[in-house]
């Protein structure tokens, strides 16, 4: 470790960045804003442009501020352009929840730009991304940027044209898959995305962190197996203790040997029998999926299809799915019409996606809390940016409770005290059922109250818009990258811009912020604390805004999920005063130590799977190398000249050169996919099966899993080779050309991308690393 970095852990935190450069261009940038504003608006433009042949980060800054002032009616205050040099820097740019990331993000894209370099702007979602990119829009006009927006709706040819733009605003799916499809395609012609240069990543640390192991996938489609309702109905009958019993996490579930019997009994079988493997592993997905999978938790049903909700945004998490077993072992719970299934062609990670781009950077409210993680994954370090406005929030301690009851019935209290003096009250809970329940016993205590969570997310926008409002009770899933601001008194539509002052909607705005103000400004309350730190940080986040008065509680108790899964030999020696409430320091350790545990397992989990996709990468690597020589140039032609020279000979005379070297480079592409799909699938089970080969022997998975995994990658192109040389010997021609139906070359009908959600009981990795939580209780106070 250098000198510089040892200092740095020991006199400030862990990668955070001087900021006294950026001051000190900002300062600069303001002795110029008058003669910026002097510009009309084409010679600002011509002097922007000018930024394309030299570098002036002031000038940048000063221009940049004018243009918003112009087209956004908003003057960016020093702090924003602050965050848009770190984002020029290359930095993480931490910025308070309403301090303008946005606008910031969108100066640092427009100066990355007229350096000449392609920005992909990423989003959390589809509506983001669309907003941000009509939103900026006149700034960017301004400043002689191209911009354009891809969603999960874009044709083919919209997306080629918003790739085509300086900067390019999408969803970090539809980047991934895009790529995915990139990788497939069989003319030059048909690629829509540009070489990447800027990754510029907006909730940088709920995509770069929470989101960076989880595949994007492109599948075709195949005829697999459905699951089979038998076993919904089998599992359904077991008997916890008795048939099955789970580990202390709460994420692995298996058969007892009663449970066997049982199975076996029903069945009519010998469930370990070698002809009865398919069906034992049948059985103990669906175990899984009636166990250990909760409806309203992990997932809803809607619109006769399971959705499955994003533990870190607490949201309907689009487009993903299960591994197909537990995927088609829950419809088959839900008695619901099974879901295409499909062969996997092609997956990448988020983190190898944004390790593509040369330059990555990114903004966010909570980014140090995962500085280790930023460092160590992506080499990024973090700049804290002030407020503009200090922060006034009253951040209360925890107030914990010996039970869940105790909890619920002091948080309505509190509420309600709260909603009396027409405070403005957002609810922070952990799931879909608890945001549910609560609003029940509001109902029941005469609270009027608004839910936002997975079932109604379409509408969050509007609702999260209005949760400042003069007495509004707003109960919400957790609140990462919702993307709207919550103002004092209710905000107007995002984008809308502010109202022109003296105006009777300014005038009505400011009478209402300045009632919610004097009640108190808004008090966020936690219904838990969260599996990381980070989280209750968005949450608290929600309050003080642009230095509003706010306030923020968390209500816990030692029964909440995250205290009896990762603390659950810790014994706390209080039951509280009459009504439940705990003081002590040792009972308040407890809740903080779980968290701590929580945190060091998923670290732990990051890296270990990091290390199983980054050999998958590597080998994609050399692979793509070679099907990039084949789709762009003469390399397939070449080869089969080569290695099947008689029958290249014959097919030319026939059909023609230009025929022939496309026929080859058909060929060989085939191939390559199709070697690569097999791999996947190969690489799959292994990881898989490799687990139970290294129980009780004392052998590292990771070891075992590229002891095997390297050697067929290295014979992925000779086996390709080989396979393509017979099927270009099986080529027929005539004067019209060739038959590519001869080589039988049967690409998939149709095919369709998703995310795959980590298999919760159970990748081999998770699995390999159970004795993690026992390790971190072992730390003591």
């Amino acid at each position: 470790m250098a000198l510089r970095d040892r200092l740095r852990r020991l006199v400030q935190k862990p990668g955070s960045v001087d900021l006294a450069p950026f001051r000190a261009l900002v300062a600069e940038a303001g002795e110029r804003e008058s003669r910026a504003g002097e510009l009309s608006d084409e010679e600002l433009t011509a002097a922007a442009s000018a930024l394309r042949e030299k570098e002036d980060l002031a000038e940048l800054c000063a221009l940049g501020r004018e243009a918003a002032r112009r087209t956004l009616g908003e003057r960016p205050f020093d702090v924003q352009l602050t965050g848009t040099l770190a984002l020029l820097s290359g930095h993480v740019a931490e910025m308070a929840t309403g301090e303008g990331k946005t606008l910031s993000g969108a100066l640092a894209a427009a100066g990355y730009a007229m350096r000449g370099r392609r920005v992909h702007v990423m989003s959390v979602n589809d509506y983001l991304a669309r907003r941000d990119a009509e939103w900026m829009g006149p700034l960017y006009e301004l400043l002689g940027v191209t911009v354009g927006w891809v969603g999960q709706s874009s044709t083919p040819g919209e997306r080629r044209e918003a790739y085509r733009a300086d900067v390019t605003y999408a969803p970090v799916s539809e980047i991934g898959f895009d790529l995915l499809r990139d990788r497939l395609v069989t003319a030059a012609g048909d690629v829509v995305q540009p070489e990447p240069a800027v990754a510029l990543v907006d909730e940088a640390d709920s995509v770069l962190v929470d989101e960076a192991m989880v595949p994007l996938v492109l599948a075709g489609a195949a005829d697999l197996d459905a699951a089979d309702p038998r076993y919904a109905d089998l599992v359904r009958r077991l008997r916890p203790g008795l048939h099955y019993s789970t580990d202390e996490e709460a994420r692995n579930v298996q058969l007892t040997a009663a449970g066997a019997h049982e199975v076996e009994r029903v069945l009519d079988l010998d469930l370990y029998a070698p002809e009865h493997l398919r069906t034992l592993t049948a059985v103990n997905v669906a175990l899984h999926a009636e166990v250990l999978l909760h409806r309203d938790v992990d997932y809803i049903v809607r619109d006769g299809a399971v959705k499955l909700i994003s533990e870190s945004r607490g949201r309907v998490a689009l487009l993903q799915r299960w591994p197909d077993g537990l995927q088609a072992a829950v419809e088959a719970k839900e008695a619901l019409e099974a879901s295409p299934s499909g062969e996997i062609l092609d997956s990448i990670t988020v983190q190898e996606l944004i390790g593509r781009y040369p330059v990555r950077c990114g903004m966010t409210g909570t980014a140090m809390a995962v500085a280790e993680q930023l460092t160590e994954f992506y080499s990024l370090q973090i700049a804290v940016i002030p407020p503009n406005t200090p922060c006034v929030r009253d951040d209360q301690p925890d107030r914990l409770y010996a039970t869940a009851a105790d909890k619920e019935v002091a948080l309505v209290e509190e509420i309600a005290a709260a909603h009396a003096a027409g405070r403005p009250v957002l609810i922070g809970t952990g799931d879909v059922a608890e945001s549910e329940r609560l609003a029940r016993r509001l109902a029941r205590a005469g609270l009027d109250r608004v839910v936002l969570n997975a079932k109604n997310d379409a509408e969050e926008a509007a609702i999260i818009a209005e949760a400042g409002a003069y007495g509004a009770i707003t109960v919400s899933t957790q609140m990462a990258g919702r993307g709207t601001d919550i103002r004092l008194g209710g905000s107007p539509a995002p984008g809308a811009g502010p109202a022109a002052p003296g105006t009777a909607s300014a005038e009505a705005r400011g009478a209402d912020h300045d009632r919610v103000a004097e009640a108190g400004g808004l008090l966020v309350i936690g219904t838990g604390r969260y599996h990381s730190s980070r989280l209750d940080g968005q949450l608290r986040g929600r309050a003080g805004r642009q230095g509003d008065p706010g306030g923020s509680v968390f209500f816990t108790s030692l029964q909440d999920d995250l205290v009896t899964r990762y603390a659950p030999d810790e014994d706390a020696k209080d039951t509280g005063d009459a009504d439940g409430l705990i003081t002590g320091k040792g009972a308040h350790w407890i809740v903080g130590h779980a968290q701590r545990v929580a945190e060091g397992v998923d670290l732990e989990l990051h890296r270990n799977t990091w290390r199983y996709n980054h050999l998958i990468g590597l080998q994609r690597r050399e692979l793509l190398a070679e099907r990039d020589a084949v789709l762009q140039g003469d390399a397939a032609d070449r080869a089969m000249a080569a290695d099947a020279a008689g029958r290249h000979a014959e097919l030319t005379k026939t059909a023609g050169a230009d025929a022939v070297a496309d026929a080859a480079r058909q060929v060989v592409l085939y191939q390559l996919d199709r070697c690569w799909a097999e791999h996947l699938a190969y690489l799959a089970d292994l990881r898989e099966g490799i687990h139970l080969r290294s129980l009780g022997r004392g052998l590292d998975p990771l070891i075992e899993f590229n002891r095997e995994a390297v050697p067929a990658g290295k014979r992925l192109l000779a086996d390709a080779r080989k396979r393509s040389i017979a099927a270009f010997e099986a080529l027929t021609a005539t004067e019209d050309g060739i038959d590519l139906d001869s080589a039988d070359l049967k690409r998939p009908s149709a095919t369709w991308t998703y995310l795959v959600h980590d298999n919760p009981f159970g990748s081999l990795d998770e699995r390999a690393l159970r004795g993690l939580i026992n390790m971190f209780k072992g730390r003591r106070r």
